[in-house]
Parts: structure tokens; sequence; C-alpha cells
């Protein structure tokens, strides 16, 4: 070997220690030592992003729930809808609100009329025992209606055109089914199908809307919906 190829020998030994000896300081300072890059070590070593959370479907708007007024003061309510449905709206046979005018005007409407849909179940509107099942129109076997009495809260209620599924005498539970909605398009073709509720308190006939009352969303404010 020649002086000057040993000298370039000497000078490559020299450098590679130099950069050995930066790479094992890096190392001590760092406290980790890089693996050799590798396809796996790439893999391993990336971050993957959080899978994506689903926003979540909005609530179907439900309408109203309805909450009966509590009149004996002992935290439950003591009537019900019967219905689950909104007094029904003007049609050509006119309204269905408390003191509607029938006949021209020579008459009031002495109930208030709930939406309803033929066959759906109808629930009692308040609790008390069934004190008479009849007919709501003289020589018509089609439509019948439903007299409850609660003679504690001085109550009765009659619940109109429903095909019964209780008998006279039979305790009823305040919202517990009582018979089945009847159409009302044999007798009244293009009537907004309902059911007639009438309330009387202490023999004087209220308007139910006062007391089954409309809690709007949910949010806790009920109204009345004359």
């Amino acid at each position: 070997m020649d002086r000057f190829g040993g000298a370039g020998v000497i000078a490559l030994s020299f450098g590679l220690a130099v950069v050995s000896l930066g790479i094992a300081d890096a190392a001590v300072q760092t406290g980790f030592a890089a693996p050799p890059l590798s396809a796996e070590n790439v893999r391993l070593t990336a971050v993957e992003a959080p899978p994506a959370v689903p926003a979540p479907a909005a609530e179907p708007d439900s309408g109203p729930a309805w909450v009966g007024r509590d009149i004996d003061g002992d935290g439950a309510p003591d009537f019900a809808n019967p219905t689950g449905e909104a007094p029904r709206g003007h049609d050509a046979f006119g309204d269905g609100f408390f003191h509607a005018r029938r006949d021209g005007g020579s008459r009031p409407h002495e109930g208030v009329d709930y939406d309803s849909r033929a066959g759906q179940a109808v629930v009692a509107p308040i609790s008390g025992y069934v004190s008479h099942i009849g007919y709501a129109y003289p020589g018509d076997a089609r439509f019948k209606y439903v007299e409850i009495e609660n003679p504690a809260l001085r109550l009765e209620a009659r619940v109109f055109y429903v095909d019964p599924q209780v008998g006279v005498g039979d305790s009823v539970a305040l919202g517990r089914p009582i018979g089945t909605a009847h159409s009302l398009q044999a007798r009244y073709g293009g009537i907004t199908d309902h059911i007639h509720l009438e309330l009387v308190e202490g023999g004087r006939k209220i308007d139910a809307q006062t007391m089954i009352l409309a809690r709007a969303g949910g949010a806790g404010v009920m109204s009345g919906m004359n």
C-alpha cells in the first residue's frame, strides 16, 4: 500500500467512526434507537384515523304529548285523550270544538271531537265504571257510545262512535282501551272521522280541552287548543 492510499483508508475509517458516534449520541439523548425502515415498520408506525361516527338520525316529530289535569291533587292525571290525536278542525260539517255551532246555530256542540282512524283503539278518558252503553242516534244501531262514571271525582264521560269492548258494570282505568273507533263515512260522507267526547263535572258539561292539554314538543309548556 502506498503512502497516500494508507492515508485515505485511515481518513475513511475515521469518518465512519464519527458518523457512528453521532448516531449513538442521538440515540442516547432521545432514549430511542430508530429501527431500520421497512414496509412493515412504516405500516405499524402509521397513525390510523379513527372510524367515522355517523350523525344521529333526527327523531320524527310525533306531535304534542297530551296531558290530563290533576283535579284531586294526588299528583296523577285524571283525564286522558281518547285517541291521542288533536281536536277535529273545520270540515264541511262544521267544527269539533266545545260549543261550536250546530244545526245553523240552533244548538251548541256539547263535546269535543278528537281525530281518529277507523279501527284504532279508544281509551278511557276518565277512570271509573261503565254505567251505560247506548246508541248515538235513535234507530241506528251502527253508532254506539260508552258512558263512564267516577262518583269520587263527580265526573262522567260519554265516548261516542266506538265499538265497545267493555260492558255495563266493568271497572275501567284511565287510558286503558274501552273499544275501537268507528268510521262515520256511512252516515256523514267526507267528514273527518273522530271520537266525540262529552265530559260532565258535578252535573255540568265542561270543555274537554280545558282538561286535556297539549304539551308541545315535550318542552313542559302546556296549553289548551281552543
